[in-house]
């Protein structure tokens, strides 16, 4: 896909995957949706760094675990753009809860947690279908965690919600094309604020040396190493749907 004046969305870019994915769209000439739930300043932001790259950029805030939020920020790229080209299905929460400790999440952290990060990927491509139909060549990405494939991750509800994610990317896949391809990047442990804050300062920094030190690759991912991998997805890759790919420096391997 050509991305000159190509439309993309992404759902939680106001930090981190998000904004990393939206400057590197808008660095390739795609004129971009931000999206954010309560970060408007760092939003902004972020749009103001697409900006300078000479496109288009909407600033939207929106909660993609409410139906009508979704169909809202579609709406607005559709009214100035008329499609889309790509949805990157980022935005997601999680709460940090060790794996034994059961009665520590309860059945509205579920509730939560599913609705932001199953229900929201689904409301959002549900919404966007017309619009990349349109494109004639879109490309959905979802933002999965090896959470999703080996039960491990923040909490049991957030890799149970990865699970689900990774069975809808294939589902999505089906029938959406030919326009459409779905996919997802499953990412592991990623350097950020986000992480630090959930782990712990202390806690985040001996995992980051830990796989620094013992990984085939031996480093710790960033956002932008995320960010490449999605746009892999929507600039080429014309022959795969309903596929994942592990981003983790070789960690699954040691």
């Amino acid at each position: 896909m050509d991305l000159e004046n190509a439309v993309g969305i992404v759902t939680g870019s106001s930090s981190g995957v998000g904004a990393a994915t939206a400057r590197l769209l808008a660095s390739k000439g795609s004129n971009v949706v931000i999206n954010y739930s309560r970060s408007k300043d760092a939003a902004l932001t972020v749009a103001q760094e697409c900006e300078s790259f000479g496109v288009e950029v909407i600033c939207c805030q929106a909660d993609v675990s409410s139906d009508e939020d979704c169909k809202r920020m579609v709406g607005e790229a559709m009214d100035k753009w008329g499609k889309i080209d790509a949805l990157v299905n980022n935005a997601g929460m999680t709460k940090f809860v060790p794996h034994n400790q059961l009665d520590e999440l309860d059945k509205e952290d579920f509730f939560n947690i599913y609705g932001v990060n199953v229900v929201g990927p689904y409301q959002m491509t549900r919404a966007a279908e017309a619009g990349l139909r349109k494109s004639g060549n879109a490309s959905v990405v979802n933002v999965d965690s090896v959470a999703g494939i080996y039960g491990v991750g923040s909490s049991i509800a957030y890799a149970a919600s990865k699970g689900a994610l990774l069975t809808m990317t294939k589902s999505l896949a089906r029938v959406l094309g030919p326009e459409i391809r779905v996919n997802s990047v499953c990412p592991g442990f990623i350097q950020g604020e986000w992480l630090a804050e959930g782990l712990g300062r202390e806690n985040y920094e001996r995992h980051k040396s830990m796989l620094e030190e013992s990984t085939p690759l031996r480093l710790a991912c960033t956002p932008e190493d995320i960010a490449e991998s999605i746009l892999q997805f929507i600039e080429g890759h014309s022959v795969i749907t309903g596929q994942y790919i592990v981003l983790d420096g070789g960690n699954h391997l040691v």
